[in-house]
């Protein structure tokens, strides 16, 4: 793959967030890093991503999404990376997670691949966050609740349970598997080229179509994002002093970590899960005044972001999980405590003209949920241990 250099830096104390690097080439080859590359250019070989693949999980949250695109995003998973699928479907009236590990079961014994699956609620995984005293993802009945956020969690879990040293989401309603080829070949480079430990790669679509009367209308930003990524950058500049543009991937349900720092920061339940991760980030270690919360000696955390060559097609889900996503994702920034007083205003503006908020109201304050660091991960690797092989598809 060739994909573009560092060009720019916005750095909040400890953080260093990188602007936008595109993919010039898809495959570059397998040959190490040619000596006469382009100004500016960076090629990662074949092998490197194959190694990087090999030491990656690749989770998958679903919730009742259409068998077939279950099919593609599964598919689309590059042979080397452990496929973890986390689903919330119903099992009545009709099991749809039945039909999953099916579709799963078939696929794994046509590609003589392993991949892990396992129900967001089963109750071996409930037992196991109980006893290892991680309960802040259970409900008053002491099973794991329904969320977006939850899901993920217990893939950060699954993640270091098999041993793997980074990890990538990736959603499961992607018509197309080569774009799920592409995000995890993304992730690979973006996690080898980061100069930290402690890095962060998030997708960038190139394009999110519309379908029009016309034919395919192929549009730069979805709705929710843009309004995302405009308060988030409206945080930095205030915090800051200095005015930027350099959030790109607010809300980036593709996105990539090392385990280590997957497991070390806070989270918050539901839709606002992804701004929520730069907002922890900031919150520990942005070198914010009125927090205090500047790091001596921290080497930085890294968030690196790439665009795509791929557009990105996904599932229409109406306007209902639009404005759900809107709220969350608003909310966490609102009640962030580096979110500055014209941030605020700017919420609170954007929400009361989209009609989702009257006047004099706040949005919805998310539920956070701590470090995953906090579990007594040997109680949980113990339990869960126990009955793994429920969960294998072989």
């Amino acid at each position: 793959m060739r994909i573009e250099t560092f060009r720019y830096t916005e750095r909040l104390g400890a953080v260093l967030l990188r602007d936008v690097q595109k993919i010039i080439e898809l495959d570059s080859g397998m040959e190490d890093q040619d000596t006469d590359e382009a100004r500016g250019v960076l090629k990662i070989s074949e092998p490197i991503i194959h190694d990087m693949q090999k030491q990656m999980a690749i989770v998958i949250p679903t919730k009742n999404e259409k068998l077939r695109l279950f099919e593609n995003c599964i598919s689309g998973v590059p042979h080397e990376c452990l496929k973890i699928i986390v689903s919330n479907s119903d099992k009545s009236p009709i099991n749809r997670f039945e039909l999953e590990k099916e579709t799963l079961q078939q696929f794994c014994e046509f590609s003589k691949r392993r991949a892990i699956i396992v129900h967001q609620k089963d109750p071996v995984i409930s037992r196991a966050l109980q006893e290892a005293g991680y309960d802040d993802l259970l409900d008053e009945q002491g099973i794991v609740r329904d969320g977006k956020a939850e899901g993920m969690i217990i893939g950060i879990l699954l993640t270091k349970f098999f041993n793997k040293n980074y990890l990538g989401f990736i959603d499961a309603d992607n018509y197309f598997p080569g774009t799920v080829l592409e995000y995890a070949r993304a992730y690979a480079a973006g996690l080898h080229i980061a100069k930290y430990e402690q890095c962060m790669v998030r997708i960038l679509w190139r394009y999110k179509p519309k379908i029009h009367e016309q034919g395919l209308y192929f549009k730069k930003w979805g709705r929710v994002s843009e309004i995302t990524n405009r308060c988030l950058n409206s945080l930095i500049s205030f915090v800051s002093g200095f005015e930027t543009d350099v959030i790109k991937t607010g809300n980036a349900g593709e996105h990539a970590m090392a385990l280590s720092l997957a497991e070390s920061i806070p989270y918050a339940s539901g839709y606002a899960i992804e701004p929520q991760e730069l907002l922890s980030l900031f919150e520990e270690y942005g070198d914010i005044p009125h927090l205090g919360n500047h790091k001596n000696g921290f080497k930085g955390i890294e968030i690196l972001q790439i665009e795509t060559r791929n557009p990105h097609l996904h599932e229409n889900k109406g306007q209902e999980h639009i404005n759900n996503m809107l709220l969350s994702s608003l909310g966490s920034i609102y009640h962030s405590d580096v979110c500055p007083e014209e941030t605020k205003n700017l919420i609170l503006e954007e929400l009361q003209r989209q009609g989702l908020l009257n006047l004099g109201d706040e949005p919805p304050r998310p539920k956070l949920i701590k470090a995953p660091k906090e579990i007594d991960f040997e109680k949980f690797k113990e339990i869960v241990g126990e009955n793994i092989d429920r969960f294998i598809i072989k």
